[in-house]
């Protein structure tokens, strides 16, 4: 690895390309500083990222790939290169169709022949691998503010050819204010945990809602594409397993979960393959994913990656958790949201998804008005149940008209 000013950096990259494809890392560690230098850099070039943050500094010369959209892709219009893919597919996409010429990393600064890739695994060790194999480049942001988590982020700082210092903070996802609907649904989520349960969350106020809720569980394990600040209350609550590691790809949280992850033997980083193996996934027991979706159709299909006909996300690891759920002994796939979207001021339980599937086949669906117990059920059971217990009461009328369409709804109630 040679350290090396932003000017030498801009120059190596400016010499060396033409509309190359770069990867760089994504969600809250993105390598703002090298972005801004390879966009001056390059004239046109394709950028990859998982959950862009916004704003990117970049022209309009190039063109975003993803497989996930974040809020820095989402109103890229005809810049935006969308790849529905599920996330555990993405490490294979780079060794095939899209191999990286260039990959921008921001990691810790060296130690002992090593640095860290910090908060952010993920897809990274897969891309490094691809552009090393093409005799591609590999260029580090180091900052010390970046911490050195163990695990398949730790990179020999020969694996880098180039690396430029900035020291600069890490940035944070926004704080929503908290909702009593969000408790509401956190609370019936919470009783079908059981203790020494394996978890595995996404992002947004359920989620962290429901972590708050768990905190007098035993003996939990963490399996989970991503952690939040939840993960490190159930630490203090007692609440998580002590022989176990918490296991994760990438983190989205604040400056103090940042600080406990730091050099901490109780979190290991993982790769993407194998966070989000199916078979990893399901060989965990009593495992629980817990997911959201924006709608949830009578036929039990969420939708988590479109509004409308706009990309708003992706399929994230959904499909690869609930996959893995399904088949862990005792397992279990949730879907939990709201049943009501304000802004749009409509039901987000709906009769048929008219967007593209995340997800189906969930053990329960939970809403802030009930559970919905779902898997073994018939077609006609699932529609009862998700219109009775999970669907808001304006909405309840209208869908029990739409789903006449599939034959009537059984006269006595159903089990749950």
């Amino acid at each position: 690895m040679k350290i090396v000013s932003h000017e030498h950096a801009e120059r190596e990259l400016a010499a060396a390309y033409r509309r190359p494809r770069v990867v760089a890392a994504g969600n809250h560690g993105t390598p703002l500083q090298l972005l801004k230098l390879t966009d001056r850099a390059l004239e046109s070039y394709r950028l990859f990222m998982l959950a862009a943050q916004a704003p990117l500094p970049c022209g309009p010369e190039v063109i975003y790939e993803t497989a996930f959209v974040g809020p820095g892709m989402r109103d890229a219009g005809a810049q935006l290169d969308y790849l529905p893919m599920r996330l555990g597919l993405v490490p294979r996409l780079f060794r095939t169709m899209r191999a990286p010429d260039i990959v921008l990393l921001h990691t810790s600064p060296p130690a002992a022949g090593k640095v860290s890739l910090g908060i952010e695994v993920n897809i990274l060790p897969a891309a490094i691998e691809s552009v090393r194999r093409r005799g591609g480049l590999v260029i580090a942001q180091l900052n010390p503010r970046m911490p050195y988590t163990f695990g398949d982020g730790e990179l020999d700082v020969e694996t880098i050819d180039l690396a430029i210092e900035s020291d600069e903070p890490l940035s944070s996802p926004s704080q929503a204010p908290g909702h009593a609907h969000a408790e509401r649904i956190a609370e019936q989520v919470a009783q079908l945990v059981p203790d020494r349960a394996t978890l595995q969350l996404g992002i947004g106020q359920v989620p962290d809602a429901t972590l708050r809720a768990l905190e007098a569980r035993r003996s939990l394990r963490i399996w989970s594409e991503m952690i939040s600040d939840g993960v490190v209350d159930l630490e203090r609550a007692g609440a998580l397993a002590r022989e176990q590691p918490v296991v994760c790809s990438f983190m989205f949280g604040s400056e103090g979960l940042y600080e406990w992850v730091h050099r901490n033997p109780r979190v290991r980083m993982a790769r993407t393959e194998t966070t989000n193996d199916p078979a990893q996934i399901a060989s965990r027991p009593r495992m629980v994913s817990i997911n959201t979706a924006l709608q949830l159709d009578l036929h039990d299909q969420a939708g988590a990656s479109h509004v409308g006909d706009r990309v708003y996300s992706g399929l994230g690891g959904q499909p690869d958790f609930v996959e893995g759920a399904l088949r862990s002994h005792g397992g279990q796939a949730i879907i939990a949201m709201r049943s009501w979207h304000d802004r749009s001021d409509s039901s987000t339980i709906v009769p048929r998804l008219e967007t593209p599937v995340t997800s189906f086949q969930h053990s329960a669906v939970v809403t802030e008005q009930g559970c919905a117990h779902l898997f073994g059920r018939s077609q006609r059971a699932q529609a009862r149940l998700l219109i009775e217990n999970t669907a808001h009461p304006d909405a309840r009328e209208w869908l029990s008209e739409q789903s006449a369409a599939d034959g009537p709804l059984p006269d006595t109630p159903v089990p749950a």
